[in-house]
Parts: C-alpha cells; sequence; structure tokens
C-alpha cells in the first residue's frame, strides 16, 4: 500500500466499484440527491466517510478476514460495506453457515436508520448471524482531494462481484436512483451531457473499462501497483490543467481545470 501525507482536513472515505457480468460486465452507479451538498445529482459509485462505528473492535467476531488487514484497513472496508447497504442495500456478507443472504438483506427502515444513526450497522450484521466479506475486497484505487477543492477525502476505491442473489435498490435520501451499467456506457452518457459524472468517477470508469468481466477487472486490480493519486494543478499556455501521476494507471491526463470545478 502506498503512504501519503495525513491531515486533520483530509477526511478518510471509501467507495466500491461493485461488479456483475449478466447480462453484461457491467458496475452498479447510483445517483446523488440533489440537495447533498457533495457531488449534488451525479452519477457515483456507492461510498462515502468512514464513521467511528466502523472502527468497533466488536467487528472482529462478525467479518471474515478480520486478520488479514490492519486496522486502517478494516475499519475502511467495513465504511464500503456499510455504505453500499446504506445505499443500495446490497450486504456483502455471508451467513455464519457459509450461505449467502439472499433477495432483500434488509427492510428500508432497517437501512435508513443505519443511515441516520439510530442504529448501529454492527448491531444489524449481528442480528443477522451474518459476517462481512472485507477479504473479497480488492483495491482499486486511492484518490486523494486537492487542495483546491472546499472538502477533501482520502479515498479508497474497492473493486468486487456482485451477490448473484441480491436486488439493489436507491435509498430515496442521499441516492434518488440505482442502475447497472456498462463503464462505456456512463462514460458515454457523461459526454453527451446525459449524467453528471464528475472527474474522479470518469477516470475511474475509464480505467474499470479495460477490463471485460468482473473477474478481470479484480485480477487486473490486484495485478496493478497502488500509486495514490493526489491530482496536482499545473500552469499550461491554454490554461491550467489537472494532472495525474503517470504510474497510477491512467495513462498521461491533463484535464482542464474547468471540466473538473
Amino acid at each position: 500500500m502506498s503512504d501519503a501525507p495525513a491531515s486533520a482536513d483530509i477526511k478518510p472515505a471509501a467507495t466500491i466499484l461493485l461488479l456483475r457480468d449478466e447480462p453484461a460486465f457491467e458496475v452498479l452507479m447510483v445517483k446523488r440527491h440533489h440537495q447533498i451538498d457533495f457531488a449534488s445529482g451525479a452519477l457515483v459509485f456507492p461510498g462515502g466517510k468512514s464513521h467511528a462505528g466502523d472502527h468497533e473492535p466488536a467487528w472482529a467476531e462478525h467479518v471474515l478476514g478480520w486478520e488479514r488487514f490492519g486496522a486502517e484497513q478494516r475499519a475502511l472496508r467495513i465504511a464500503a460495506i456499510r455504505e453500499v447497504f446504506e445505499e443500495a442495500g446490497i450486504l456483502l456478507a455471508r451467513r455464519r453457515d457459509g450461505s449467502p443472504i439472499g433477495g432483500e438483506a434488509c427492510p428500508m427502515e432497517v437501512r435508513q436508520a443505519v443511515d441516520a444513526g439510530r442504529t448501529a450497522f454492527l448491531d444489524v450484521v449481528r442480528d443477522l448471524g451474518a459476517q462481512l466479506e472485507l477479504d473479497a475486497l480488492t483495491v482499486f484505487a486511492r484518490w486523494i482531494t486537492p487542495p483546491l477543492t472546499p472538502k477533501r477525502f482520502d479515498t479508497w476505491f474497492y473493486a468486487v462481484k456482485a451477490p448473484d442473489d441480491q436486488l439493489a435498490a436507491c435509498d430515496g435520501r442521499e441516492t434518488v436512483d440505482a442502475e447497472w451499467i456498462a463503464p462505456a456506457e456512463a462514460l458515454r452518457l457523461a459526454e453527451a451531457g446525459e449524467r453528471k459524472v464528475i472527474f474522479p468517477t470518469r477516470m475511474n470508469l475509464k480505467l474499470l473499462g479495460q477490463a471485460q468481466s468482473a473477474a478481470d477487472a479484480v485480477a487486473r486490480a490486484a495485478a496493478r501497483t497502488l500509486v495514490t493519486v493526489q491530482p496536482q494543478v499545473q500552469e499550461r499556455p491554454a490554461g491550467r490543467v489537472l494532472v495525474l501521476p503517470p504510474d497510477a494507471g491512467y495513462g498521461v491526463v491533463e484535464e482542464p481545470l474547468e471540466n473538473v470545478m
């Protein structure tokens, strides 16, 4: 794992690229509510900030892969799984007997209670007799928001194949739509102005689009050397651009600043 300078102004966050192959290679994306203050109305991968409850030591008894990760990665993976549960209703977990969790993992009111902080996610998982699959998540990317933005996040992106027997449904609060979409189609819609897709999402859709299947995407992510993306603003004759590290997997990227603000 690559390291980057820590700052109290940079909040840890986690995002899930939930993948499937039927009827085609697609990723789950959600549309942010227009009243949300960050990326309002945008098509994004489910995700959000890490919460204090994601760090509870009691999670040790309710996850798979606990011993494989340090405290930071445990909490980030729990946060990623919690966020996709809250926003799309998918629970990346198995019952203690190893059987999958099918259909609707929990009623909408339970998801909303977790999102609002009225119910601890740990209690929901415990009551289901389930264990979160931390070891099913593969690091896909890590992005740190540049200083020019009002809110800064240290966001870890994880790729994982979606459960075959669960249905995705938006929460109606943070997200107002959930859709499975091919990476190339999401990019086409963004280019045509039919969807709002923010710069980091667009870059990761392009990277994801290099794969041919969910397994291929996960394998590619596992094989890549993780380079933390900290976009830099640089001057060019035509104006300021946002530049990505050339060895991060995205190729040479010099995005006009007006396209990312």
